[in-house]
């Protein structure tokens, strides 16, 4: 035991603790107390005060115990000095070391600091004498002063990951909790600490500050930022904080460097990490206080996005991870737990991780990835599996990898596509397999390319057929069967790692692989009969699907519902530009209602688009508009933006818009649909765009411009018969607008009988040449109302209303111009009244015709029927911007208006601009105002 310290009174207590003693002016092994180490650390210059951790840390004073618990660098100490300097006026702050070489140390030291502070315990307290112990007495009197005080003690100990004692921890456990409410401790520091926190948390005695909360948002990085006076946007200090996990010493740090830069916002957004002061600090700070086998475990998954013990174990070769992963995390040492065994590296220590790889194992990063991509196909996660072995330019066993597990349609839809295809276009031409194959097949059909989508095609089923050969038994000298090799599109035997199977260029194929090789095969030529407009292709392609799917693992179609959602809208597709309607409803249906969740809304929204074409060109506007609306909402209820849909349910609502004479609303959602993804386009939707802009030019009067719209033809194998009888139908439409009835008649008499539609455009046409009777006979033979919905009846019954009027029977005219306006109002059908002609303008002003047209094709009095105008003909309001106006005038806000339709803020303010216009306003008050003055509210 070392003399009593200089300036005490030499009496000593039990286990040589002296009492009595007022000052203590050296330690326990009598060297001078290190002051710096009871000093709050000063705040520096560019220091960001972040009040809502301020606000949190005032819950300090509430609370027993405060851990604050971050990595280094996160802000820990500064965030606490900060507080002690403004908030807490009398605060003892002892920062620990891990050289103090026991308890006795330790406790002198926190005494010391109470004394510094101004808060000393009592002259019978004491202070240890040896530095390696303490005596239970002077905890106790220690405990008991401080139990005594009217006002707590707050005692600050940072960096307490230093004190690796547990003596300590359970002597400062004993003091806290003897010292009752006289004590408020707050440990800054990287671990866990060695106290029964749960009993902490469990009571509510506990304020936690960790690394989560500790992280910079972008607004505090962009305020940090600007006291180094630098300017960076939001989105880009967002981009950073995303990079640096809002970091704080990773942001200071960067924030100095690019001080140094010409061109400081974009070093923020653009600097290598590796080359950077951050990584002087982090392989300092973090990787070089490891040991060598912690160094090699992080260096070797720093390849990794995510890992758990046995993935690291793969690729260390050993089998010591688990608890080296667990005492990283503990220790904060930038490696986060994600839970259930996964783990993550900070991003930025990975890269720096990864370059200091590269130094120290040069070559060994693509075998780490090898390694992996094998250890996750075995695992059976597909997106890690492909990752990794496209990093390991292995592009035989990610293509296969692909192939095997059934997701080539991942390559046309779902939320990865693009990701996909963008990963497949770095394999080179070297590498040769019927899986490089086929995945080029759908990258390039993906993409509308047809020819090389084809030979590639082609080339896969070459060279499919070619290892089914080699791999099949083979009678040996002996009489007895030997296996086949397995093998690539060669003929080459190879045998891949782990025995996995590959189709086609991995290791020994099995009946499963080939199978699923041939189900992609059957998928690709469904495609390719879906661009070419060929059914007989479409058709023999499902024989072959159906055939092969017997043989595929039930699991794994269901993991995949995209193949088999895919496979039936292409089949339903060409069926539909073939015009076999109750076919491709057949084919349709069950993709419309396909399982998946956001991975297959874009095939539901092309299926459900494609049925409500079927609908609008039977003449079910009304259907035809619901099940357009359900496909657009596949897609906004996911976030997923217009253009990564077919946009055919955007055509067919235009088509809508035409027959409702919404003129404006029609142009805005053939514009929309533009912006189509190109991997969903074919001769239905060209021909589709084409007839719904033809028809926009026919009601705007651009005769001229719809005949050049319809006339080139579209590309494909086979004709469609709808498509070729509604270009007629716009011709036709052309010329009877142009006073050349005969024109028209002659055009439609060579469109087959059972176009319906046509048969009554034609039936039109001769009525404007002379020949009613001919007219009427038309109409008979094609009977249009046991086949068709309201948009041909309705023209239809008009015609017949007009060969009425014409014969002499006023009456008949009369009630059948009755019978079209019931039909039609439901829909509000306005282009069949005006297509008419002025001879309706009369029989619309009679009372009983009046009252049926009011409202929705007429506005206000009809006027009397001499010697004043016609009644004016308006464009009403869609039926989803009634919906919005009656939101409004529920006083709901946009924001409000979209989560209740199910649509985004951005279309609510299309719907809105859009009614504005049509009521003649300009502000929501006097729309709602406006809506109620004309009965539409």
């Amino acid at each position: 035991m070392t003399a009593p310290e200089s300036g005490s009174s030499g009496v000593t207590g039990p286990g040589g603790d002296p009492l009595g003693a007022e000052v203590f002016a050296a330690d326990p092994q009598g060297d001078p107390y290190l002051r710096t180490r009871f000093a709050i650390p000063a705040r520096p210059a560019t220091f960001l005060r972040r009040e809502r951790l301020l606000r949190h840390l005032d819950q300090a004073l509430g609370t027993p115990l405060t851990m604050v618990n971050g990595s280094a660098g996160a802000g820990k100490t500064l965030l606490v000095a900060d507080w002690a300097a403004e908030r807490e006026p009398t605060v003892a702050w002892f920062t620990t070391e891990a050289a103090d070489p026991g308890p006795g140390m330790f406790w002198a030291y926190l005494l010391e600091a109470l004394r510094t502070a101004g808060v000393p315990p009592p002259a019978g307290v004491g202070s240890p004498a040896d530095a390696s112990r303490v005596t239970h007495t002077l905890l106790a009197r220690l405990a008991a002063d401080l139990s005594a005080r009217e006002r707590p003690v707050t005692l600050v100990l940072d960096e307490y990951d230093q004190v690796h004692d547990p003596d300590i921890a359970q002597q400062l456990e004993f003091v806290l909790h003897h010292a009752g409410g006289g004590l408020r401790l707050i440990l800054v520091t990287r671990t866990e600490p060695l106290l029964p926190l749960h009993r902490y948390r469990a009571a509510g005695d506990l304020t936690e500050i960790r690394g989560a909360e500790l992280a910079f948002t972008p607004e505090e990085t962009a305020e940090l930022l600007a006291l180094h006076g630098l300017s960076l946007p939001l989105p880009a200090a967002g981009s950073l904080v995303e990079r640096t996990r809002g970091w704080a010493a990773g942001l200071r740090l960067c924030a100095l460097a690019a001080q140094e830069s010409p061109d400081p916002e974009t070093y923020l957004k653009e600097f290598e990490a590796d080359r950077s002061t951050v990584a002087d600090f982090l392989l300092a700070e973090v990787l070089k206080q490891q040991s060598p086998e912690v160094q090699d475990l992080l260096l070797r998954v720093s390849v990794l996005e995510r890992l758990c013990p046995e993935l690291a174990n793969a690729l260390t070769e050993r089998a010591d991870s688990e608890p080296i992963l667990a005492g990283l995390h503990r220790e904060n040492a930038f490696v986060e737990d994600l839970g259930h065994a996964w783990y993550r590296l900070h991003p930025l220590f990975g890269e720096i991780l990864r370059a200091h790889l590269r130094v120290r194992a040069p070559g060994l990063e693509p075998e780490l990835h090898r390694r992996a991509a094998h250890w996750f196909g075995r695992s059976g996660l597909l997106v890690e599996t492909l990752g990794h072995g496209a990093a390991a330019g292995d592009w035989e066993f990610t293509a296969s990898a692909l192939v095997d597990d059934l997701a080539i349609g991942q390559l046309f839809t779902g939320l990865r596509s693009d990701d996909l295809v963008e990963l497949f276009s770095r394999m080179g031409p070297e590498v040769s397999s019927p899986a490089t194959d086929l995945v080029r097949a759908a990258r390039d059909l993906s993409r509308c390319d047809l020819e090389h989508g084809l030979a590639h095609l082609r080339q896969a089923e070459r060279g499919l057929a070619e290892a089914e050969r080699a791999a099949a038994p083979s009678t040996a000298p002996d009489g007895s069967a030997s296996p086949g090799g397995v093998a690539t599109a060669g003929g080459e035997a190879r045998s891949g790692s782990g025995g996995e199977a590959h189709a086609g260029g991995g290791a020994h194929s099995g009946p499963d692989d080939v199978a699923a090789a041939r189900l992609s095969c059957a998928l690709l030529e469904a495609s390719a009969a879906r661009l070419t407009g060929s059914p007989a292709r479409a058709e023999a392609a499902a024989a072959l699907a159906e055939k092969v799917r017997g043989q595929v693992p039930a699991q794994l179609l269901d993991k995949h519902p995209e193949l088999t959602a895919l496979l039936l809208t292409h089949l339903g597709s060409t069926r539909l530009w073939a015009g076999r309607f109750e076919e491709a409803r057949a084919a349709l249906a069950p993709a419309a209602d396909c399982p998946g969740g956001a991975a297959t809304a874009l095939l539901r929204e092309d299926a459900l688009g494609r049925l409500a074409l079927i609908d609008c060109l039977d003449g079910w506007a009304g259907r035809a508009e619901r099940k357009a609306r359900a496909a657009m909402a596949e897609t906004e209820r996911f976030g997923l933006p217009r253009s990564a849909g077919s946009g055919i349910g955007l055509l067919v609502l235009a088509a809508v818009a035409v027959d409702r004479n919404e003129l404006d609303e029609a142009q805005a959602l053939l514009d929309a649909a533009a912006e189509s993804h190109p991997a969903l386009r074919d001769p239905v939707m060209e021909a589709g765009r084409a007839l719904a802009t033809a028809r926009l030019q026919l009601a705007r009067g651009d005769t001229r411009g719809a005949l050049e719209t319809v006339e080139p033809a579209v590309t494909a194998e086979a004709v469609s018969p709808w498509a070729a009888g509604q270009s007629a139908l716009v011709a036709s439409a052309a010329h009877l607008a142009e006073g050349r009835p005969e024109a028209a008649v002659r055009l439609l008499r060579e469109v087959p009988e059972d176009q319906v539609a046509c048969a009554v455009e034609e039936a039109r046409a001769r009525l404007a040449a002379g020949e009613p009777g001919a007219a009427v006979d038309l109409l008979d033979r094609a009977h249009p109302e046991e086949r068709c919905g309201p948009a041909v009846t309705v023209r239809a019954t008009l015609v017949r209303a007009r060969a009425a009027d014409r014969t002499g029977d006023p009456a008949s005219a009369r009630r059948l111009v009755a019978r079209a306006l019931r039909e039609a109002r439901r829909d509000r059908l306005r282009r069949p009244f005006l297509e008419t002609g002025p001879w309706l303008r009369p029989l619309l002003r009679s009372g009983p015709l009046r009252e049926l047209a009011g409202g929705w094709l007429t506005r206000g009095t009809p006027p009397p029927p001499v010697d004043e105008g016609p009644p004016v003909v308006v464009e009403d309001l869609s039926g989803r911007e009634r919906d919005v106006l009656q939101r409004l005038s529920l006083m709901m806000s946009t924001e409000e208006i979209a989560a209740d339709l199910y649509v985004s803020v951005n279309t609510v303010k299309t719907h809105l601009k859009s009614a504005y216009r049509k009521l003649g306003v300009n502000r929501r008050h006097d729309a709602v105002r406006r809506a109620r003055e004309l009965g539409l509210l």
